[in-house]
């Protein structure tokens, strides 16, 4: 063999190492032996030694250990040794059979091959042990490494099986032959020992290693099965199936949701982020002096540097989360973008490929048919590739996104326990908790993004470079224009940004006006006001839809752009390409590749413009978040615990401000060991902020505060979880149930227990929502006494208690004798009652301590004390018994007459106000906390009513609870009558246009890329210039009707769906406004909100594009499938199979994503919500010194989020890896057909795989978009099933008109044996009531709590209609009347007010239908003229929400101006309680005297001395009337119930 002619690589193997002839031109190729054996051996080595590190990488950061010896690992270990066996065997061979004294001469590839093969296998060998010891589960570098040394050893396995048939040819032949075979015999042999061991070890790598036994975090039953699965059953996402499966069969719960993987959750995450932002917080100080370890992981907790730092030394600049954050997710953030890389290379092989498909098909004949196979199946693993590495890729980038959003959540709630009082001025509860929510979940949303920073204009390049070797310089032309066309979308796009927010705004109002109207719409239905409230949210509503509809024309115009930018860039290269010179002529290749050179284009140019608003978007987020993580934060070394110090508790000279102006100053106080000290001073004096100052709250600036011992701290807010009662009063600690049940029934909360529905395990409401005030109050101190501190700050815990419970409370908790006697406590209190029995008290005014002494000594000193006294005693809001107490202890002092006059006057007034009713049914509502700012009801009240209304609570929340738990969570697919709504709504011509412009659109797309094959394919078309300008003139002619046809359609759509969201939101507002009060009582209001707010969103906004990308994507399938069938008929047959797999693959990923969707975003709402809570508890958590506590919760939180997150992310690339799979298979019978289907037009052959190759994507889209269709039309749902509710009588009827304009003239009203009943199913309320009064009657109705008093009323203007009887006025029966006709000829003044935010005008007078002069009248007469013309604005003062910017009085005089305006012959006065403080009260009853002087006046009372001069009274027992009479004619009857009830109220 004598070659030295030839390459160093024919010397190494002693033959020829690379022959064109018979590997490429020929129809039987081969490789020569020389090739298989270095080639196609070294290459997969090679692989492995370059990419060994990533082994190296997960045995470093495996979180196990150990694992057991087990038939797999001792297998391969086995295998592996026999392939180092056949290797060194190899060798040693070659070294005995070759070179020395043999005729076979010895070359370097006899030595060195085994000897390489012979160091890969030892290193694969090596990690065998170690991957044991490490518990790494399974490698993909070595399952890679077999997979490639398996697929490429087999073109050796048939040359060797060739050259073994000629040998046995040749032994076999007659001659003796005196060859010797045994090296090849040998060699023969030794391959297929070493051929079948690498497919075994392919095989055993296909699987995953055993559990390990030792692991850092538990790994249950539970786990997530990726920890186990093996390398390609990762790539594959085969380890969700069974998720996916479930998910089919039924509805996903949270209990089949898997554990989170540990690399992920908090305590993985966390110290890595910590430890680089201490870092990155260190280095912007100069002084280096404090070095610090790594993030300490002391008992979980991470400790976060405060960028603050000391005062001393100087900070450089802010700290920004940015370099902690490259540096802790980096490492993944860097290979996903290799991956992407990677991917990007091969996206752009594939046109090079179709190139070479076409070039085949066009020279068929001269070409063999094996290479358009291998053409075919190149372009089949191309994609197949792609799908696997983008999978990963996505994967990867998601895992990033989500730990950096752990990362920033748990950042800022470890910032927000510790921010100081100046910091959280700055910003509002609701944006510090934004930054959780949408800042930290914009980076999340843009990590998956990001690489196409640099990826899109790498893509843009190749492309550019590739185009211009197919068309030359004439592709700049159609750069041109894309480049053109970029600015006019950004445009574009920021018109409709300012569209969007303009259309947030009116949403936002809407919203609102609906959030009161619902609220207050049991006063609308009263007054019989909601056309005036349904015209004022329809005007909203048309701006909104006005705006909506630009937005449409703006979106079809961006849409119209995208459609005709391809096609205009196209035409413009080839015009330009053909036009500039003769010699330029199209070919079918240069077409069809330059086209999908510019459809892989299309995608980067769009996503760049998008991605740089994303990225200005975060950028901002970025800021905001280093803002607040670099704000400062509470001094934890204001409050000393020097033990030293002689007492507990003291201030000594402090001095403190709330981060402005100076609060308290000169404050000196000591507390000694189990004594009480009490603080007291008028509103404002500082009383509260000494607390605050014991807390460590308030900035110190001088003096010394000294706390020793366990705090526990009573706010005067009550800061209530959202939790169990039990779980408020334990706050953390464990139940001790006989000290538990001793604080219960000390804080007075025994009776609340039992009322509450489920006791103690009661859930509360967010902020404390169903308890009254007194009742948070209560538990809020019980936390603090079954914490058995030693050290108690009370702020005025007893304010919102009423007197008897205050009392029981001091004496069992606060006082002497009390539950807390041994400790030692500061009480801040306003009532004087207590005072006798403290042993020092501090009195503050403006902000300094003025004396401070014994009760006695501060009597003595007739000081700011005396004064404190005197001025309390005046507001009279005591109980008599409490006055008598403070009387004898002032008396016994000695000579302070003044201060005795003021007490006596206070007992005498506290008699008079006594109240015979102690609460009626409908103030209910004043429990459920309405009432905070009714200071006075609120004391006399809370314990009386607490019990009752809380027991008719109690009915109501059982019956809540009930209907509460109806909401139906849409599971399983939608009934087609909703998607036949929708259409009905859109309408049948727009439905049907859209349908068929969508259609023409994809014909006339078909039909521009057949006509330009069929001009490439036109061989006239060289010589003449006419033909070629017809050609051009067609292909344009098509692309227009492609723009025209795709602006119409997008049109039609949008318009389409903004006809059917307004309709649609006006037969929800109409129906809903028509509802029966019943169902606004038991439909909790949020949920009638979201219908307004979310889903009518949805429809507008979501819904619309959904269907426009469905529309478009469904028909560009059914184009490529016609294309293709177009070229290869046959192809048809291939269809059905691969849609069956697509249709499953689809319906499974539906039913599991919708339901892990629906998890996600109910796991979401608590992270924030603890959040939320735990800003506005901060104060209480530092007091207690439970932050760690909290922190772990909120990990769990976010933990539990992301176990319902992850497998949402997963099932996406699930269903993508499959549907990509199916789109690959598209693409392989696409291309095998044309290849082998002997086509003979290669236009349309390159056609039919141009499509197929976008196929993938497009069905990626379909899936998606369709199964958010299916998500999303549960709005439309939900609307159709407000809209079949029960209604309320009709408003109006044609008799109605007849009546005469003042109707009531008599005011005559008649209950004839009336019964009621509030829902069905409920006892009656009223029994057969019958009464009789005549015109112009002034009549009193009283009766205790739950007799029926406000049901008279209500059935009245027929809120609740009759279940049995008749009401007429006039002699006219009610029920035959229209409901407005009714309502708005009767008056009533509503006993809580309620005011809708708008101007005053159009709360007196919605339907300006009055003139000013009247309304200023009635002003006037309602005494509030005075107040309104000292109103910059007059009638046009802007009332906030509520009312909120007028007191609870002047509200009140308001509904009596209304009832002024009104006026007619009935008046119904439902008194209010005591929300009324006695002026205004006097002010009311004059008024209607005096101006109601000829009407019928229906009172119903709490105050009997407001109905004593009234003519009749009726007063009602459990729905009858017991007695119906004038009052005298009942107050000389002493055995009478009202008799008794005056005698209670110390009237007689």
């Amino acid at each position: 063999m004598a070659e030295d002619t030839s390459s160093p690589m024919d010397r190494f193997c002693g033959s020829t190492f690379w022959n064109a002839t018979e590997t490429w031109y020929t129809n039987d190729p081969d490789f020569t032996p020389c090739f298989e054996q270095t080639a196609l051996v070294w290459t997969p080595c090679a692989f492995y030694w370059a990419f060994v590190i990533f082994d190296f990488y997960y045995l470093k950061a495996s979180l196990d250990r150990n694992i057991p010896w087990n038939k797999l690992n001792v297998s391969k270990a086995l295998v592996n040794l026999g392939l180092l066996v056949i290797t060194a065997l190899d060798l040693i061979m070659a070294l005995v059979k070759k070179g020395g004294d043999s005729e076979l001469p010895l070359y370097d590839l006899d030595v060195w091959g085994p000897i390489i093969k012979f160091a890969t296998f030892l290193l694969v060998f090596i990690f065998i042990p170690l991957n044991r010891k490490y518990g790494v589960q399974t490698t993909g570098c070595q399952f890679i490494f077999w997979f490639l040394l398996t697929v490429l050893s087999i073109p050796r396995c048939r040359t060797e099986v060739r050259l073994d048939a000629e040998r046995q040819k040749i032994l076999n032949s007659q001659q003796p032959s005196e060859q010797d075979f045994s090296w090849e015999e040998y060699q023969f042999v030794s391959f297929f020992i070493f051929f079948t061991f690498t497919s075994i070890m392919l095989i055993l790598n296909c699987f995953a290693d055993g559990m390990p036994r030792q692991t850092k975090y538990q790994r249950g039953e539970n786990e997530i099965p990726e920890l186990s699965a093996s390398f390609l059953s990762r790539i594959t996402y085969q380890w969700f199936d069974k998720m996916a499966l479930k998910g089919y069969r039924n509805p996903l719960e949270e209990k089949d949701l898997w554990d989170l993987r540990p690399q992920d959750s908090c305590s993985e995450v966390m110290p890595i982020f910590a430890h680089h932002w201490n870092q990155n917080v260190r280095k912007n100080y100069k002084n280096k002096a404090r070095v610090e370890p790594k993030a300490q992981f002391s008992n979980g907790n991470v400790t976060f540097e405060n960028p603050h730092g000391e005062k001393n030394g100087r900070k450089k600049g802010m700290a920004s989360i940015m370099p902690p954050i490259y540096k802790s997710f980096g490492g993944v953030f860097l290979f996903g973008a290799l991956m992407k890389l990677f991917t990007d290379t091969l996206t752009f092989a594939q046109p090079q490929v179709l190139s070479l498909i076409i070039s085949f098909v066009e020279a068929q004949e001269a070409e063999p048919e094996w290479k358009g196979i291998l053409y075919a199946v190149l372009l089949f693993v191309l994609a197949a590739a792609q799908t696997f590495i983008l999978g990963q890729y996505f994967h990867r980038m998601f895992i990033v996104g989500l730990r950096i959003r752990t990362a920033l959540i748990n950042a800022i709630y470890r910032k927000a326990l510790r921010i100081s009082n100046s910091t959280k001025k700055e910003s509002t509860v609701g944006e510090i908790v934004n930054l959780m929510a949408v800042d930290a979940q914009r980076f999340m949303e843009l990590t998956t993004y990001l690489n196409m920073i640099w990826s899109a204009p790498l893509q843009i390049g190749l492309a550019l470079y590739f185009l211009w070797q197919q068309l030359g310089p004439s592709v700049l032309a159609g750069l041109a224009v894309m480049i053109i066309l970029i600015p006019v979308n950004g445009v574009i796009a920021s018109r409709i940004k300012t569209y969007q927010i303009r259309q947030m705004k009116y949403k936002d109002e809407r919203v609102k006006l609906m959030n009161e109207v619902l609220s207050g719409i049991k006063v609308l239905k009263l007054y019989a006001w909601e056309p005036s409230f349904e015209k004022q949210v329809l005007d909203i509503r048309d701006k909104e839809i006005a705006t909506l509809r630009s937005t449409a024309y703006l979106n079809a115009g961006t849409s119209f752009l995208w459609s005709c930018a391809p096609f205009l860039v196209s035409l413009v290269t080839f015009a330009t390409y053909v036009l500039t010179s003769e010699a330029n002529q199209l070919s079918v290749e240069k077409v069809l590749v330059s086209i999908a050179l510019f459809d892989l284009m299309k995608l980067p140019l769009t996503i760049l413009p998008m991605l740089s608003v994303d990225i200005a978007e975060t950028q901002v987020s970025v800021n905001r978040i280093n803002k607040f993580l670099n704000s400062e934060e509470l001094d934890p070394n204001s409050v000393l615990h020097d033990s030293s110090k002689p007492h507990p508790m003291s201030i000594e000279n402090g001095e403190f401000s709330w981060g402005d102006e100076i609060t308290l100053r000169n404050i000196n106080i000591e507390v000694k060991k189990s004594s009480l000290v009490a603080l007291v001073g008028t509103v404002g004096s500082g009383k509260s902020s000494v607390v605050q100052a014991f807390l460590g709250e308030m900035e110190k600036l001088a003096g010394v505060v000294n706390t020793v011992g366990k705090l526990a701290y009573v706010p005067q807010q009550a800061w209530i979880q959202n939790a169990t009662v039990r779980d408020n009063i334990l706050f953390g600690q464990t139940y001790d149930r006989k000290r538990y049940n001793k604080v219960i029934d000390a804080c007075a909360l025994r009776a609340d227990i039992d009322i509450l529905s489920a006791g103690d395990l009661t859930e509360i409401g967010e902020k404390g929502i169903n308890l009254s005030g007194g009742q948070k109050q209560r538990i809020s101190l019980a936390r603090a006494v079954y914490s058995d501190a030693d050290l108690y700050l009370l702020d005025d815990p007893l304010s919102a208690v009423d007197a008897h419970v205050g009392k029981h409370i001091f004496e069992e908790v606060i006082g002497p004798k009390g539950m807390l006697a041994r400790k030692s406590r500061v009480l801040v209190t306003h009532g004087v009652t207590f005072l006798p029995q403290v042993d020092s008290i501090y009195v503050m005014k403006m902000g300094e301590i003025s004396e401070s002494g014994t009760f006695d000594q501060l009597v003595k000193n007739k000081g700011a004390f005396a004064d404190f006294i005197i001025q309390h005693l005046q507001e009279g809001n005591e109980e008599e018994e409490e006055l008598n107490q403070i009387k004898r202890q002032i008396s016994s002092t000695g000579d302070v007459p003044e201060l005795l006059g003021t007490v006596e006057k206070a007992i005498k007034l506290a008699r008079t106000e006594s109240l015979s009713d102690s609460i009626s049914v409908t103030s209910a509502d004043s429990l459920m906390g309405r009432g905070g700012s009714l200071r006075r009801r609120t004391k006399r009240q809370d314990s009386h009513d607490s019990v009752a209304s809380a027991a008719s609570l109690k009915k109501k929340q059982e019956v809540e609870g009930k209907l509460i738990e109806t909401e139906k969570s849409q599971t399983g697919g939608v009934e087609f009558a909703v998607y036949k709504h929708y259409i009905k709504s859109v309408g049948i011509f727009l439905s049907v246009a859209t349908l068929v412009l969508n259609f023409v659109f994809q014909a006339f797309q078909i039909g521009s890329n057949l006509w330009l094959t069929q001009w490439a394919n036109d061989q006239n078309v060289a010589n003449d210039t006419g033909l070629r300008d017809m050609y051009l003139g067609v292909y344009g002619a098509f692309g227009f009707g492609q723009v025209a046809t795709n602006f119409f359609s997008s049109l039609a759509i949008s318009l389409g769906c903004l006809k059917c969201s307004q309709l649609l939101h006006q037969t929800l507002l109409y129906y809903n406004l028509r509802w029966p009060m019943e169902l606004f009582d038991t439909t909790p209001l949020g949920r009638i909100v979201n219908r307004f707010s979310k889903d009518i969103d949805t429809i507008d906004n979501v819904l619309p594009f959904n269907i426009r990308v469905v529309i478009g994507q469904a028909y560009m399938v059914l184009a490529t499938i016609v294309v293709i069938s177009l070229s290869t008929p046959i192809f048809l047959a291939v269809i059905v199979p691969i849609a069956f797999l697509y249709y499953f693959a689809q319906r499974f990923y539906v039913a599991t994503s919708r339901q892990l969707m629906r998890l996600e975003s109910v796991s979401r709402s608590p992270i924030y919500s603890h959040f939320s809570e735990t800003v506005t508890g901060a104060s209480t958590i530092r007091a207690y010194n439970v932050g760690d506590r909290f922190i772990e919760e909120s990990d769990a939180k976010v933990d539990k989020n992301q176990v319902c997150k992850y497998p949402s992310v997963i099932a996406n690339r699930w269903l993508a890896i499959r549907l990509e799979m199916v789109g690959n298979l598209i693409i392989l019978f696409a291309s095998l057909f044309a290849v082998l289907g002997g086509q003979t037009n290669p236009g349309l052959v390159g056609l039919s795989v141009s499509y197929a190759l976008q196929v993938t994507q497009t069905l990626n889209w379909l899936v998606r978009m369709s199964s958010d269709i299916e998500t999303n039309i549960v709005s439309v749902e939900r609307i159709k099933e407000y809209g079949e509710t029960k209604q309320e009588a009709p408003w109006e009827l044609e008799q109605d008109k007849n009546k005469p304009k003042n109707w009531p003239q008599e005011g005559h009203v008649e209950f004839q044996n009336f019964q009621v009943r509030y829902r069905e199913g409920l006892d009656l309320v009223l029994r057969g009531v019958s009464f009789n009064i005549k015109g112009g009657e002034k009549v009193g109705i009283v009766g205790r709590t739950g007799a029926g008093k406000s049901s008279l009323t209500l059935a009245l203007f027929r809120i609740i209609e009759a279940a049995g009887g008749r009401i007429s006025i006039d002699g006219v029966d009610i029920a035959s009347m229209g409901l407005h006709m009714l309502r708005s000829r009767l008056t009533i003044i509503p006993q809580d007010p309620v005011l809708f935010s708008g101007s005053l005008r159009i709360n007196l007078d919605p339907f300006e239908i009055k003139t000013d002069d009247e309304i200023w009248k009635a002003l006037e007469l309602s005494h509030l003229k005075s107040f309104v013309k000292s109103l910059a604005a007059g009638l046009n003062h802007e009332i906030a929400e509520g009312g909120e910017n007028l007191s609870v009085g002047q509200r009140q005089l308001v509904c009596l101006a209304r009832a002024l305006l009104r006026k007619t012959k009935v008046l119904v006065l439902d008194e209010a309680t005591a929300a009324v403080d006695l002026e205004t009260d006097d002010l009311i009853q004059k008024t209607i005297r005096t101006e109601f002087k000829e009407c019928t006046v229906l009172t119903i009372a709490h105050r009997l001395n407001t109905i004593l001069d009234s003519d009749k009274v009726i007063v009602l027992d459990k729905g009858q009337i017991t007695e119906f009479a004038s009052p005298t004619e009942l107050l000389d009857n002493p055995k009478s119930a009202f008799y008794s009830m005056a005698k209670d109220a110390n009237l007689v």
